[in-house]
């Protein structure tokens, strides 16, 4: 450190100097172009460290006048090269600058993306009511941070916000943990509803579907999303005695309920998301498997099915089951359970609709049996609740705790141990919408740690998805993760005490539910492996346990916006090796994949894998490995390509099963019209085809319709968009 001890940075702030930072950007300057010498980089930070001392005698430079004086050095001491690529880094920089302040309006200082920052402004950033930004991103992690410390004081008086705020601050403006989009949106609002997943029971009457459709809107209004089974309402053309009329079915009001959350925005903020269940012995079971058959139906429901492992075992057998009256528990008709799986498994590869899950699975590991059976999940499948049930979220980000290619094990526990913490304050300071929420959840206290940056862990090891390795080190990861949040939570009990249906849950010896593991915890459920959507693009890190989609694509966000990734720790490892160019770039963008180009060495090749690369078989491995340590469930997809055979579905639903998943996903590239993820290539391809109008097979004539494209002469077709 030199004895210069301040710097003026762009917004005015005199702060203290830190020569490692010149060492580092010399050092990185050299590594774009085959250099590996960091003591030289130290050689030509000590001059420049002189050369400023001599200009400035005392005197406090800013930042564009340190820089100025790196190029001077560099080209004095004859690295030419090097002050090319330095002068490149500091233009592409200024580049960056000025894109963050075209998102916000003004110059702000921040190292989150340019994407990040479209998602804050969007989504999360407190607006006035003209709709003017009135906070900065690092305000809105001190807004939430002072509102989560406040719960400290139902504990104990004396507790120390200041303190327990800087943690909380800390851990979120280094983006090594965020809570769900409710909590960064809500904390410290008015609105104050901080969860973000909820299950209403929806009862066989006209009040109790329509009460329940009232309080769903409440929930969506505040930010949150729900689940519901549909399987309480009775069959179509049942007969209802009050009125000697006849039931219209659950598929009816599964259609309403999505006509309604059409016209609600999630606080002005977001649109509506519900999980639609239904068991797999509802007489309407049929219907509902293809309610979804058009992408433009029922576009605001997830569904999935309720498969029992009785089921499963009948389609093993290629034997009958029966269908039940849900009122009066008697058997229907019989069906084929081969012949229901068959159109299950169909309609998913049409178009990733309907998901599957194990619903006895998910039983067995309800904590507490005693007050009620798990019926639905939330949204994305991975929080399986209560009726009224609620849950908060969080994602530790695991790529952030590699150094020097190992896991910081200290320093990613005591980060568990705080967002155990941070999430256990949010059930006291969330405002719940409806009494019998507020309830259950105090009762249960259920929170879901989970994490994202997966992938960014793993190439940042060398450790291909794609691998045994890849898998036996996420038990390992996740076994840390649960074994960490499980001590934080016994840590909370004892000062905080259990959560009040602990008598009756599994983990109480004196339960007729015990286990065999007599421990007193602060929480029902600690963890839980969320999809981390949003989340995941404001921290700049891969999606939850998914592998890298792509190294270069677009996401398609916020009614149609679209963001364009490329992937930094590719561009990085390019960097190291000397490599990175811009055609390079352009080759691997249309390419898709790095897998089968000379250019790329072998030792990058196998570690950036990407999704496409990666078999349908080793996403189903992964997502058991990771259920294996999680409390709750595991959102995850199996991607599959455009070309992919219902039969490969079919295996992938049955090894789902078999491996201990409490659930499944596919997506089949392309299959629906309005795709979230996609590789540039494809944008790239549509565009061209547009413009030439003709068919890239047969030269024929191209009809395109909502992203997709068919040829009217030979049908060749594909979907991008």
């Amino acid at each position: 450190m030199t004895k210069m001890i301040k710097i003026k940075k762009r917004d005015g702030r005199i702060v203290p100097f830190d020569q490692d930072k010149i060492t580092q950007a010399i050092f990185n300057a050299a590594r774009s172009i085959g250099g590996s010498d960091r003591t030289k980089a130290q050689e030509l930070s000590n001059k420049v460290i002189e050369l400023i001392k001599e200009r400035f005698d005392g005197n406090v430079p800013d930042v564009e006048q340190v820089q100025d004086i790196v190029e001077k050095v560099l080209i004095i001491e004859d690295h030419v090269k090097t002050a090319k690529a330095y002068i490149i880094y500091r233009q592409k920089h200024k580049e960056i600058r000025a894109a963050k302040t075209a998102v916000m309006g003004k110059a702000v200082q921040t190292k989150l993306s340019v994407n990040a920052l479209k998602v804050l402004k969007e989504r999360y950033l407190i607006k006035d009511l003209n709709g003017n930004i009135i906070e900065t991103p690092d305000e809105l992690f001190r807004r939430i941070a002072k509102n989560i410390a406040k719960a400290d004081k139902n504990y104990d008086k004396k507790a120390d916000l200041k303190k327990t705020t800087q943690e909380f601050y800390e851990l979120m403006a280094k983006l090594d943990f965020l809570p769900n989009s409710p909590t960064l949106m809500n904390a410290g609002t008015d609105i104050q509803q901080l969860a973000a997943c909820f299950v209403l029971p929806i009862e066989d009457s006209m009040e109790g579907i329509f009460g329940t459709l009232r309080d769903a809107a409440i929930i969506h209004k505040s930010g949150g999303g729900t689940g519901f089974s549909f399987n309480r309402l009775r069959p179509t053309n049942s007969v209802v005695k009050s009125t000697q009329g006849v039931a219209s079915g659950p598929i009816s009001f599964l259609t309403v309920y999505n006509a309604a959350t059409e016209v609600i925005k999630q606080g002005g903020k977001r649109r509506g998301a519900n999980m639609g269940i239904l068991r797999v012995d509802h007489p309407d079971i049929l219907d509902f498997i293809n309610c979804k058959e058009k992408n433009s139906d029922i576009t605001n429901f997830n569904i999935s099915v309720a498969i029992t492992d009785n089921f499963m075992k009948a389609v093993e057998k290629n034997a009958d089951y029966p269908l039940k009256h849900k009122t009066s528990g008697e058997a229907v008709r019989m069906l084929n359970a081969r012949s229901v799986f068959d159109m299950l498994v169909g309609a998913a590869w049409r178009n990733g609709d309907p998901g599957v899950v194990f619903i006895d699975r998910i039983n067995k590991d309800n904590p507490t049996p005693a007050v009620g059976e798990l019926e639905s999940t939330n949204p994305c499948g991975e929080q399986p609740l209560l009726p009224y049930e609620a849950c908060n979220l969080g994602s530790v980000n695991l790529g952030h705790y590699i150094v020097d290619k190992k896991v910081d094990w200290e320093r990613l526990k005591t980060t568990i141990h705080t967002c155990i913490h941070f999430l256990d304050n949010v059930i006291d300071m969330c405002k719940y919408p409806l009494k019998e929420i507020t309830n259950i959840v105090n009762a249960n206290r259920k929170i879901g740690l989970g994490v994202m940056g997966w992938a960014d862990m793993l190439v940042q090891l060398g450790i291909p998805y794609n691998s045994n390795e890849g898998v036996k080190f996420a038990e390992k990861i996740m076994k840390f993760v649960k074994d960490e949040s499980d001590n934080a939570s016994e840590e909370l009990a004892k000062k905080r005490g259990c959560f009040p249906n602990w008598k009756d849950s599994i983990y109480n010896k004196k339960s007729k539910y015990f286990k065999g593991k007599h421990v007193k915890l602060r929480n029902a459920t600690r963890t839980t492996l969320a999809p981390t959507g949003t989340i995941g693009m404001i921290a700049d890190a891969s999606g939850g346990v998914e592998p890298l989609f792509a190294l270069s694509y677009v996401k398609r966000v916020m009614d149609g916006k679209e963001l364009f990734y490329v992937d930094k720790y590719f561009k990085k490892a390019l960097e190291e090796r000397g490599i990175y160019d811009e055609e390079l770039m352009e080759e691997i963008v249309d390419a898709g994949t790095i897998q089968y180009m000379d250019k790329v060495p072998q030792q990058i090749k196998h570690a950036f894998v990407v999704a496409h690369d990666i078999t349908p078989e080793w996403h189903v491995k992964m997502q058991a490995a990771f259920q294996k340590y999680t409390d709750n469930a595991v959102s995850k997809t199996v991607n599959f390509s455009h070309d992919a055979t219902v039969k490969d579905v079919e295996e992938v639903y049955f090894m789902a099963y078999k491996t201990g998943c409490k659930g499944t996903t596919i997506y089949r590239d392309g299959s629906k019209d309005n795709q979230v993820l996609n590789l540039n290539m494809n944008l790239k391809k549509e565009k061209e085809d547009k413009k030439k109008g003709e068919c890239p097979h047969c030269s024929g004539k191209m009809r395109f319709s909502e992203g997709c494209a068919t040829c009217i002469d030979c049908g060749y077709s594909y979907c991008s968009s």
